[in-house]
C-alpha cells in the first residue's frame, strides 16, 4: 500500500492538489487511503463519488468536475479547512489528519460494546486513541468509528493508521520530511467557511499533563522529534 501511494503517477495528482492548497502531498495520500482506500472515484473528503452530492460528513459536497477539484474543495473548504494549517512537523501534521477525521476519539467517544446500537446500552467511554492515526501500532488495540457517529469499542480497525503509512511512505520516499516546509499555499484561498476560533488549550495546545500532552509524548517518541 505505501508503494501505491507514494507511485510517481498517484505522486503526480497529490503534488497538483498540494500546489493549489499547500497541503504537503503525503498528508493529501494517507487521507486519501483511509477516506476511500486510494480510490480515484473516491473524494478526498469522506470517499462518496465525486461526480455525486455527498451523503456523508460532510454532506452536500459536489458534484465536482474531477478527483482534484474535490480534493482542494475538502482541504480548502471543509472543516477543519487543512489548508490554513501552518503547522506541518510530525505532530502538527498528525494532529490535523487526527481533525481532519473528526476528534470523537480524542474527546471520549459516545457509543456501545457490539451490537445491537440500541439507546438503552450506549455509553460513554473515555479519550482513545484514534484508529485513524495509530490503527497498526502498539498504541492501538479496538475501537472504532463503523459509521459518521457510530462507535463501537469491540471493533478493530483493518486498515493501517496515518501515522504507519507515513512511516513507511517515508522509508520509500526520501523527500517526505516533517521539518515544517511545505508548498506555499495560495495567497487567497476561496474558503466558504469562516476560520475556526482558536480555543486554548486545544489538540495543538496540549495543556501540560493533559491527553494531548501524553500524545505528543508518543509522537516524540515514535518519529525521534521534540515536542
Amino acid at each position: 500500500m505505501p508503494k501505491r501511494l507514494t507511485a510517481s503517477d498517484a505522486k503526480a495528482r497529490y503534488q497538483s492538489v498540494s500546489a493549489k492548497t499547500g497541503v504537503p502531498w503525503a498528508f493529501i495520500a494517507v487521507a486519501h487511503e483511509r477516506e476511500s482506500s486510494q480510490n480515484w472515484n473516491g473524494s478526498l473528503a469522506q470517499g462518496d463519488p465525486w461526480n455525486q452530492e455527498s451523503t456523508h460528513v460532510p454532506k452536500g459536497r459536489g458534484p465536482f468536475k474531477s478527483w482534484e477539484d474535490a480534493a482542494v474543495d475538502a482541504l480548502v473548504n471543509c472543516a477543519p479547512r487543512a489548508a490554513l494549517n501552518k503547522d506541518w512537523s510530525i505532530g502538527g501534521t498528525l494532529t490535523m489528519l487526527e481533525q481532519y477525521n473528526g476528534l470523537g476519539y480524542a474527546n471520549g467517544p459516545s457509543g456501545w460494546v457490539g451490537k445491537p446500537y440500541t439507546a438503552s446500552r450506549k455509553q460513554r467511554f473515555p479519550s482513545q486513541p484514534s484508529a485513524y492515526i495509530w490503527g497498526g501500532t502498539d498504541q492501538y488495540v479496538a475501537g472504532k468509528y463503523v459509521a459518521d457517529g457510530v462507535y463501537d469499542s469491540t471493533v478493530v480497525d483493518q486498515q493501517l493508521g496515518c501515522a504507519g503509512m507515513l512511516l513507511a511512505m517515508m522509508s520509500l520516499d526520501p523527500s517526505i520530511s516533517f521539518d515544517g516546509g511545505h508548498a506555499p499555499a495560495p495567497s487567497a484561498p476561496a474558503s466558504t467557511v469562516p476560520p475556526a476560533k482558536p480555543s486554548t488549550p486545544s489538540v495543538t495546545n496540549p495543556a501540560p499533563g493533559s491527553l494531548g500532552d501524553f500524545i505528543a509524548s508518543i509522537i516524540s517518541a515514535i518519529f525521534g522529534k521534540k515536542k
